[in-house]
């Protein structure tokens, strides 16, 4: 048990990371797939996911995965830090999925999958978003010395 307690202490960062970034993936997913059904475009149906994602996914870094406490200019300067670097992923993701869905979609899927189609990569590319945002967050934005 206390190998256990040990690993988890060690890796507790990383493991946060990874439970409140499914956490927003699941947020990005289900409002990708709200806004899709509304009737709107692949890329703004995208798009206004990524805002509701970038605010949950923020708030929860902040908080307990990277436990920042910044206050003032400082804070701002990571928060805008943040949307920076979400920005470079969002546009990763928007290209994505406007090449998977809207150009590759219809050569490679009956029209009736192509929700499902949608919805595989979407979770594509938020596993590479994943990847990327991490490192983004603990190279540049949630710096120990701004704690």
């Amino acid at each position: 048990m206390e190998k256990l307690k040990a690993l988890l202490l060690k890796y507790r960062e990383a493991l946060l990371y990874l439970f409140f970034g499914g956490v927003t993936t699941l947020v990005n997913i289900a409002a990708f797939a709200l806004f899709s059904r509304l009737g709107l475009s692949t890329g703004a149906a995208n798009a206004i996911a990524w805002v509701i994602a970038v605010l949950v996914a923020y708030a929860t870094n902040r908080r307990w995965v990277f436990e920042s406490r910044s206050a003032g200019a400082v804070a701002l300067r990571e928060f805008a830090a943040f949307v920076a670097c979400r920005l470079g992923t969002g546009v990763m993701d928007e290209i994505i999925m406007i090449l998977g869905v809207d150009r590759l979609g219809p050569l490679l899927v009956s029209p009736d999958r192509q929700s499902l189609w949608a919805l595989g990569v979407k979770v594509f590319s938020n596993i590479l978003v994943i990847v990327l945002n991490y490192v983004f967050s603990k190279l540049f934005i949630f710096k120990k010395k701004d704690r």
